[in-house]
C-alpha cells in the first residue's frame, strides 16, 4: 500500500493538534481548580452541580431568616426583662403604700412613681425590632401598637405573630396583644373583690379587705365552667353587737351559713379547694366576691386603678389596703403573663440553636454534592497533564524528525 508524504504529514498536523487540545483542557482545569468548567463537559456532573448549588442559596436564604428571627427574640426577651423588672419595683412600692402611718401625700408620691413605672412599661410594649417595624406588633403594625387614649392603653396592631415563609416556625413578631392585654386576672384561677354592702347598696363601710386567695384542691375547683359564665360565690358578713359572723353564698344561694370570723383566718368554700382570707372588720352588710379569672388583664389599666386609688384622699384604712393588695394582685398576675412569655421566647431561641445546626449540615451536604460532581482531584490531574505534556513533546520531536526523511533532502545531503 503506498503512504503519500502528505498524507503522513496531515496525519501527524492532526494528532499535534490533538494533544494540544487535550493539554489546553487540562491546563484550564488545572487553573480552575475544577473538572468541569462548563455544561459541556459533564453535562450529568453539570446538572448535580446547578441542583447543589441552587439547595445552598435556599439554605443561605433560611439563614438570613432564621439570623432576622433571632433578632426580634432576643430583642423580645430583652424586653419582657425589663418589664419583669419594672412590675417588680412596682410591686416594692405598692408594699411601702400600704404602710399605715403613710399620708395621702406620701402615697400621691408613691402613686407617682407608679405613674412613671407605667410610661416606661408603655414604651417597652412599644420597642421598635430595628427594621421598622415593632416586635410586639403582632402580624404587622407600621406605628407603635400600644396607644394611650383617655380610655386607657389600646392595642391598634393585628393580634397574632408574623410567621418566616420557611419550613420552620420562625417569629419576626411577637403577640403582644395577647402579652400585655389578655394576662389571666387574679390568681390565674379566680378573682376576689369587694361587692359591696348588701344592706346599704354602697360600697363595703367597714375596714375589711380580701386577699387574691389560694387553691388547696384544685380537683374540687369549679373554674373553668363548663358554662359561661362560672358561678360567682359571696362571702356576706353580719354584725351584731360584737359579733360577727359570716355566710357563704353561691350564685346567691346559701351553702353555709353563721360562720364565726376571725381576722386574718382563712376561709375555706366548702366542696370548692378554694379559700380566701379577709382582715379586718366589716360592717353590718359588708361582702365579697369570688368569681372566675379571665383573660383580660389589661396591664396598663390596672396600674392606672392602682394609681387612681392611692391618689385619693381621706380613705379608710380598709380601702387603702384593699387598693394595695388588689394591685399586687394584678401585678403578680401581669408578672405571670410577662414570664410565660419570656419562657416561650427562651424556648424559641433555643430551638433556633438546633435549627442552625441543621441548616449548616445540609449546607455542607450541599457543597460537598457540588464539589463531587465538578471538583478536580489535583492529584491525578497533574499526572495526567505532564503525561499528556511529555506525549505532545514526543510528538513534536517526531514530526520534526519525519519532516526530514524527504527524497529531496536525501538528495541534497
Amino acid at each position: 500500500m503506498r503512504i503519500a508524504t502528505a498524507h503522513t504529514y496531515d496525519t501527524a498536523i492532526a494528532n499535534l493538534q490533538e494533544r494540544q487540545q487535550k493539554l489546553s483542557i487540562s491546563q484550564q482545569q488545572l487553573t480552575s481548580g475544577k473538572r468541569v468548567n462548563v455544561a459541556s463537559d459533564d453535562p450529568t456532573a453539570a446538572a448535580r452541580a446547578e441542583r447543589a448549588l441552587a439547595s445552598m442559596a435556599r439554605h443561605e436564604a433560611n439563614q438570613r431568616t432564621l439570623d432576622a428571627s433571632r433578632n426580634v427574640m432576643n430583642i423580645a426577651s430583652g424586653a419582657l426583662g425589663n418589664a419583669t423588672d419594672l412590675l417588680q419595683t412596682a410591686r416594692e412600692t405598692l408594699v411601702a403604700a400600704g404602710n399605715g402611718s403613710y399620708s395621702d401625700g406620701e402615697r400621691k408620691a408613691l402613686a407617682m412613681k407608679l405613674s412613671d413605672i407605667r410610661n416606661q412599661l408603655l414604651s417597652v410594649a412599644n420597642r421598635s425590632d430595628g427594621g421598622g417595624g415593632y416586635v410586639f406588633g403582632g402580624q404587622g403594625s407600621s406605628s407603635p401598637p400600644f396607644v394611650d387614649g383617655a380610655g386607657g392603653v389600646v392595642y391598634q396592631g393585628q393580634g397574632g405573630e408574623t410567621l418566616a415563609s420557611t419550613d420552620e416556625h420562625l417569629n419576626l413578631s411577637v403577640d403582644g396583644d395577647q402579652i400585655w392585654l389578655k394576662g389571666k386576672t387574679g390568681n390565674g384561677v379566680f378573682n376576689t373583690a369587694p361587692a359591696g354592702n348588701t344592706i346599704t347598696s354602697t360600697p363595703n363601710t367597714g375596714t375589711a379587705w380580701i386577699t387574691s386567695g389560694s387553691v388547696a384542691s384544685p380537683t374540687q375547683v369549679p373554674y373553668p365552667a363548663a358554662t359561661q359564665p362560672g358561678p360567682t360565690y359571696t362571702v356576706a358578713f353580719h354584725v351584731t353587737g360584737a359579733t360577727t359572723t359570716y355566710d357563704i353564698l353561691e350564685d346567691g344561694n346559701p351553702i353555709s351559713s353563721g360562720q364565726t370570723y376571725n381576722t386574718g383566718k382563712e376561709i375555706g368554700i366548702p366542696g370548692k379547694g378554694m379559700s380566701v382570707a379577709i382582715t379586718g372588720a366589716p360592717a353590718d352588710g359588708d361582702s365579697f366576691a369570688i368569681t372566675e379569672a379571665q383573660n383580660n388583664l389589661n396591664i396598663f389599666n390596672s396600674l392606672d386603678s392602682t394609681i387612681a386609688a392611692l391618689k385619693s384622699t381621706n380613705q379608710p384604712a380598709g380601702a387603702v389596703m384593699q387598693a394595695v393588695n388588689s394591685g399586687m394582685t394584678q401585678i403578680d398576675a401581669a408578672m405571670r403573663s410577662i414570664q410565660g412569655a419570656q419562657s416561650a421566647v427562651g424556648e424559641q431561641l433555643n430551638r433556633m440553636d438546633g435549627i442552625e445546626t441543621r441548616i449548616a449540615d445540609l449546607k455542607l451536604a450541599a457543597q460537598t454534592e457540588k464539589s463531587n460532581a465538578e471538583d478536580l482531584d489535583m492529584v491525578a490531574a497533574i499526572s495526567g497533564f505532564q503525561n499528556q505534556q511529555t506525549g505532545y513533546q514526543a510528538a513534536l520531536q517526531s514530526y520534526a524528525s519525519v519532516q526530514k526523511l524527504s527524497l529531496f533532502q536525501y538528495i541534497n545531503g
